[in-house]
């Protein structure tokens, strides 16, 4: 069953699991894909495609069929000038004691929906707006693209896909309605926020595949719920192979502090495609098995 009680496709294959990460992951990942890809390693092959927050701005692009190179060109593009965003201190401790405080994954992330929903950010129309000029897809694949978000008012986790009846901007903006920084998106008149508040990756919606590759800028949850270790542990007792990358040291160096920070975008992906010559390794043992 699906985490929003839908009966899913059996996938089988191969599936890329991409983890959110903000602007500076989007970044990262299409360099290490391109990366990849310039090795011999094409991961936009997967039969699946699942992504969370940034990782679902990646999984469009992909599943889309869009050139890696493209994409790539993309983040090198110099950013528009102003503040950047930023996760304050207030919400991420708002998120994180939510998740330290309830021993419910559902509760936990009803908690943080509900700082979600009170938090003063921009219009949601305006958001929508910018979302729709990003998007590297204006309608859904025919592939099999996965985006996950949550529900502010329940904490359930909600998976869209193209047969969920809702316009991929819109689930692609509740993907990425980081709690405290961007509104939440109304979709059939319920609000939806980012699907890193069940957790950063949610490699485990892979289940039903055979080999999985997992891109984590970020691979530690804010909390007790969603960790990956276990997640993995999961997939792997299910007889998946699993290789998961994160951002070496020069990478996180490129990322710097603030994963929203535009300025930061093009060394990410630069450090991205630069850290793939080292993966592909472990990563065509999987893919190419």
């Amino acid at each position: 069953m699906a985490a929003d009680g839908r009966t899913l496709r059996r996938m089988g294959g191969r599936a890329l699991v991409c983890g959110g990460g903000g602007v500076t992951g989007i970044a990262w990942e299409l360099g290490v894909l391109a990366g990849l890809a310039d090795a011999g390693v094409d991961l936009a092959a997967a039969d699946v495609v699942i992504g969370t927050s940034a990782g679902s701005f990646v999984g469009a692009g992909v599943a889309s069929g869009v050139p890696l190179e493209d994409l790539y060109a993309g983040q090198l593009v110099p950013p528009e000038t102003g503040p950047a965003a930023k996760l304050g201190f207030g919400s991420m401790a708002s998120w994180v004691w939510a998740a330290a405080t309830s021993r419910d994954p559902q509760r936990a992330a009803a908690r943080v929906g509900a700082m979600a929903l009170r938090a003063p950010t921009m219009p949601e129309e305006r958001r929508r707006a910018v979302i729709a000029a990003r998007l590297p897809a204006v309608s859904w694949p025919s592939r099999d693209l996965r985006v996950v978000a949550v529900d502010a008012g329940s904490g359930q986790t909600r998976v869209f896909d193209r047969d969920s009846g809702v316009d991929i901007v819109d689930a692609v903006g509740a993907s990425c309605a980081v709690p405290g920084v961007w509104p939440p998106v109304t979709i059939e008149g319920r609000r939806y926020v980012d699907g890193g508040v069940r957790s950063t990756t949610n490699v485990d919606l892979a289940a039903g595949c055979d080999r999985v590759v997992l891109l984590a800028p970020i691979a530690r949850s804010l909390g007790r719920h969603g960790r990956l270790d276990r997640q993995l542990a999961t997939l792997r007792r299910a007889g998946a192979s699993v290789v998961v990358v994160t951002p070496d040291v020069a990478a996180r160096r490129a990322i710097g502090r603030n994963v929203l920070d535009p300025a930061a975008r093009a060394p990410s992906a630069r450090a991205g495609r630069a850290q793939a010559a080292a993966e592909v390794s472990r990563v065509a043992a999987v893919w190419s098995a």
